[in-house]
Parts: C-alpha cells; structure tokens; sequence
C-alpha cells in the first residue's frame, strides 16, 4: 500500500500569491500595533493598579512614561514603514496591516490613557474622563477611515495625523493642567484630527526632524521617569512644544497652498498676455 504523501509547508508557502506575503515593512508596521498594546499593558499595570492597590507615586510615573515611550516608539514604526515600503515593497495588506495597527497604537492607546487619568487625578470626573477617552478614539476610527477613503493632494494629510495626535493628548494629559483645560485641550485635538486642516506628510527633511523630536521626547521622558534634575521641567518643556508644534505645523501647508495659488496666478496671467 503506497504511502500518503504529506505536503510539504515549504510548498505552501511557495504556493501563496507574493502579494499576500509579510513584507519588512509589513513587520514594522506589526511591532507599531505590539508597542501599542504594551502601552495599554503598562498604563493598567504601572498607572491603574498602582493606584487602585496604593502604590508609590514613582511606580505611576514609570508606568506613564514607559507607555508613552511605547507609543513614541510605535510611532517611529509608522515613521519607517511608510519609507520602506515606498524604497522596497508593501504586500496587499500593507494599507489594510497600517491602519489596524494605527487603531491600537493611536487610537486605543491614547483613549485609555485618558480614561486611567481620569481614574487617578484628585480633580478628574471619571465620568466625563471616559466620554473624553471615547472622543479620541472615534476621532482615530473616523481619520483613519477616511484616509483610506479619499484621494488627497501630493504630500499633504487632512486632519491631524493619529500618531502625531496621540502624542499631543498624552502630551496634554502630561502637563497636568486642571481638569476642565485638559479635558477642552484634548477635545480640541481630537477635532483637528477629523477636520479639514492640511498637515505636511514627514518626507524628507521632515521625516528627520520629526525622528529627531521623537528621540529627543524619548530623552525627556526618560529624565522625567528617573526623577533626574531638572527632568520635571523637561517633561513640561517638551509637552508644551508638542502642542504648540501641532497648532503651527499646518501652517507650513497652508502656505504651500498660497504660494501654489499664486503661481498658478502668474502662469495664467503670462499665458493670457502671450
């Protein structure tokens, strides 16, 4: 009686169309959705059980500055499968893969950020904390929806990117403002990211001085959670610049746009003249 014959998994995989295999860009962008859920690990594990079982204040600060370091890092994923896959290959799941891992990275994990703090700040209303943490994370859904759904100019998003959004509201949280500032302030961005207002894709020297910005958020972090001197004011130095930096950022677009405008002007004018 002859033998059955076993497939071979090396010939499945042979099989498989090439379109459907993991990428390198395809792997980062899977370690952006892995940092993502190991921000939420360690905001429950080092901010929310701490406090919920009366550990030290330094346990919570290493658990919030270990997941928003988590996020900087996912965010550096973002940054660089996008430019792999542009220089080398993206599978077919490479757009579907991005805004998945977006979703946990940018969205789930800054919302929960918002919901701990409402948990744990003496003036909070947990309530109103967890509406505000729903805010965010429809804002991330929405954005990422449409940006699979619109076509947009070269070189330009609509709305506030969800990495650079999650960034600023954990960067808003931070701060440790009142309750009814922080609350408005992160209202405000969640907006930004479902409005109309053009931000510059990171490319070329944007992309490196955005690099730049997250390693150096990565340095403050790191000083803020060891209680280095001086690390307090370096936490809030670089929370503050990372909201003035996504108010003025869009003004680099819009100018683009104008000064766009204007030669499309003067063409149309040397035209009608010639």
């Amino acid at each position: 009686m002859p033998e059955a014959e076993v497939e071979d998994p090396a010939d499945e995989m042979d099989d498989m169309p090439l379109s459907m295999r993991l990428s390198i860009a395809d792997a980062l962008t899977l370690g952006n959705a892995t940092c993502g859920f190991m921000a939420v690990y360690f905001t429950t594990t080092g901010v929310l059980i701490p406090h919920l079982t009366g550990g030290d204040g330094g346990t919570a600060r290493h658990g919030a500055a270990t997941a928003v370091l988590l996020m900087l890092l996912a965010s550096v994923f973002d940054l660089f499968d996008g430019l792999v896959a542009r220089k080398l290959r993206s599978s077919a799941m490479g757009a579907e893969l991005d805004n998945l891992s977006d979703l946990i990275s940018f969205g789930l994990a800054p919302a929960y950020f918002v919901l701990v703090w409402g948990m744990v700040a003496n003036d909070a209303h947990q309530g109103v904390s967890v509406l505000a943490g729903v805010v965010v994370l429809l804002a991330v859904v929405l954005r990422l929806a449409r940006f699979s759904c619109l076509t947009l100019p070269n070189g330009v998003f609509q709305g506030m990117p969800s990495p650079f959004g999650a960034l600023t509201v954990v960067s808003i949280v931070l701060l440790e403002l009142p309750f009814v500032p922080t609350l408005l302030a992160i209202v405000g961005v969640a907006w930004l990211m479902v409005s109309r207002v053009e931000y510059p894709k990171p490319r070329g020297v944007l992309a490196v001085a955005m690099l730049g910005w997250i390693v150096l958020s990565m340095g403050m972090l790191t000083a803020w959670s060891f209680d280095a001197p001086g690390g307090e004011l370096l936490l809030e130095t670089g929370c503050a610049l990372q909201l003035v930096l996504g108010a003025v950022i869009p003004l680099f677009a819009t100018a683009r746009r104008v000064n766009a405008f204007r030669d499309n002007r003067r063409e149309a004018r040397a035209a009608a003249k010639a």
